[in-house]
Formats: C-alpha cells, sequence, structure tokens
C-alpha cells in the first residue's frame, strides 16, 4: 500500500489572540457545557499578543502522524486564497503528501479565530470551503491505496462521503478511526449506526460522548449516570465500534475494547499554553500508539498523553509535538 495514513477533514488557517482578562466559570448544571470561559460585558477586552498558526482536524491529525514517521496524505479543501497556498505550504513543510487535497476557485479557506485565557479556549471557526468538503467515487482510487483512514471535522455533504469512504474499507482491509463533528450528532441513530459497526478506533471528549449517548439510545438515562465515562463508552460500544475512546479534560482518557476498560491520567506539562487541538493530538496520537505498539492500548494511551502535554506547552495545534525518531516505529 502506498499510504500508511489518509486523514480526511477540515484545514484551517487560525489567527490565536490571547487575554489575560477572562475567567473560567463552572457551569456543572449544564451537562453539555459544564466550563464556561466568561469576559465583561460590554468591555474593550485588552490583547496581550497574537499569533497565526495553522488548523483543522484533517490537517492537524495528518501532521500528527506524519511526525511519527508515517507515509501521510491529507484529503482535505482549500480556496485560491492567501490563506489556501500558506495552509498548502504548511502540510508539505511538514511532510504531509498534498496529492489529494481539493483546491476550490471561489470561497474562502477555513479560518478560525481562537481567544486563549488562562490556558483555556474558545474557538469561533468559519469553515469556508470545508464545507465543500466530499469523497467522490474518483478519490476511491487513492483511498484503497491505505493501511489506514482517519476521518475528522467532516461537514457538508457528510452522509455521502462517510458512504463512500466505508464502501471500500472491508474489501480492502482498512481500519477506519473517527472523530465526529458537530454535523452528526443530530443526525439520528438510523442515519449513523451503519457506520459505527465499521469503525476501528471511535473517539470524541466526554461532551461529545454524551450528546452521543442522548442521541442513541432509546432509554432516559439520569445526569448522574451520563456522567460516569465507563457508562458512556457502553452505550456508545454497543452500536459497533472495535474501540472506543473518551477523551475527558483533567480526569484524562478512557478506552473501552469490549474486554476491558482502561484509563490513562493527564501527565504535567511544563507550562500551560494553549490547549487548542488537544483533541486532534491525542486521539491521532492514541491511533498511531496501536499501530507501533501491536494494539498495545495502555503504551498507546501513554504515548498520546505525553505527545499531549508537549503540545500543550506550545502555540498552535501543529506545534510541540514529541520529536519522534522513525527507528522507534519498529
Amino acid at each position: 500500500m502506498l499510504y500508511d495514513f489518509i486523514t480526511i477533514g477540515g484545514a484551517t488557517r487560525d489567527i490565536s489572540l490571547f487575554s489575560n482578562q477572562g475567567i473560567v466559570i463552572d457551569n456543572k448544571r449544564d451537562i453539555l457545557r459544564q466550563k464556561l470561559l466568561a469576559f465583561e460585558y460590554g468591555a474593550k477586552i485588552r490583547v496581550n499578543k497574537f499569533h497565526y498558526t495553522y488548523g483543522g482536524g484533517g490537517a492537524n491529525t495528518a501532521v500528527n502522524l506524519a511526525n511519527f514517521g508515517f507515509k501521510t496524505a491529507c484529503l482535505t479543501a482549500i480556496s485560491g486564497d492567501e490563506n489556501g497556498r500558506t495552509v498548502l505550504a504548511n502540510l508539505k513543510k511538514l511532510r504531509v503528501d498534498t496529492k489529494l487535497v481539493k483546491k476550490f476557485k471561489t470561497g474562502d479557506t477555513g479560518f478560525s479565530f481562537i481567544l486563549i485565557s488562562k490556558g483555556e479556549r474558545v474557538i469561533f471557526t468559519e469553515r469556508g470551503v470545508n464545507n465543500l468538503l466530499k469523497v467522490e467515487k474518483k478519490d476511491l482510487k487513492f483511498l484503497k491505496n491505505t493501511n489506514q483512514i482517519y476521518i475528522s471535522s467532516l461537514s457538508g455533504d457528510w452522509f455521502n462521503s462517510l458512504s463512500q469512504i466505508f464502501s471500500i474499507v472491508k474489501e480492502n482491509n482498512i481500519k477506519v478511526s473517527w472523530n465526529p463533528s458537530e454535523a452528526q450528532y443530530g443526525a439520528g441513530l438510523k442515519r449513523l449506526s451503519p457506520f459505527l459497526k465499521k469503525v476501528y478506533v471511535f473517539a470524541v471528549n466526554k461532551d461529545e460522548a454524551t450528546e452521543l449517548a442522548l442521541m442513541l439510545s432509546k432509554k432516559k438515562y439520569s445526569r448522574k449516570f451520563l456522567d460516569k465515562e465507563t457508562n458512556l463508552l457502553n452505550i456508545i460500544y454497543e452500536y459497533g465500534p472495535q474501540i472506543v475512546l473518551i477523551t475527558s479534560g483533567d480526569q484524562g482518557a478512557y478506552v473501552y475494547d469490549g474486554n476491558k476498560y482502561y484509563h490513562q491520567k493527564i501527565l504535567k506539562e511544563k507550562k500551560k499554553v494553549d490547549m487548542t487541538g488537544v483533541g486532534d493530538v491525542f486521539n491521532s496520537s492514541f491511533v498511531a500508539g496501536l499501530k507501533i505498539f501491536k494494539e498495545d492500548i495502555p503504551k498507546s494511551l501513554k504515548l498520546a498523553a505525553k505527545n499531549t502535554a508537549s503540545k500543550i506547552a506550545h502555540l498552535g495545534a501543529q506545534n510541540g509535538l514529541i520529536a519522534w525518531d522513525k527507528k522507534m516505529n519498529k
């Protein structure tokens, strides 16, 4: 096979603004929004510094997997604007194959405005031509030439894209890991369940897992029940993924493979600079670990935790990844 991984999802040019004037508010009464980052209403907020960076689930995971020495391509969408040109140049610089990047003549490349305060962040995103990204039949000849596919941040015509992807995985023995986007959460069980049955690693954060559990299950569960990660793992696992991964902020990460529950505590970062992209880094590092360590889940979780702690100490979703020697993959 030509590639170790092909990632599918968004790519963005980002601007990160730092301000020390925000406060984090405990909002546990709302199970889907348990923490809020707030600023004084009507105030002029002082920005301490700002930087241009890069993001998007497809691009972030491609850069991370390429950093582990895997031959990686990214199927994403950009426009012909300046942001698109810089996104493409950045992927090439970080050793990601860009043959599958779709270039649109009109529209805007995806852009995110990231507000960071005291290590926490809120992301305002304009998906731009990422909404036009779709996997077509002509793309399948490339997708057949990979060992694994990693799907993230799909929007637009996502259902037909997933249908195309999953139509080829069984006959070509391709493993598919999936970190669903917001577009999928409200789609309903009937649309999601056929795909879930074919997923290798299904990765979500706790808020996403809670929302999915409420959508997937016909039962009405109490808030206390849904607040327990193992219960969320069980609900999602019943719909077919081989491995379910839930990240839960300061509580670390939880995994269930149908036989055993695993928990990985967070590793203390040197300093907390920027949380942007931590989910993409953790999830794709875990998938990389499964390949490197021959499906040893504890080792894969430790690798993901180590890489995430390294990234948090740096600005941007694609910076600060641990240095990785290809010899370590053997």
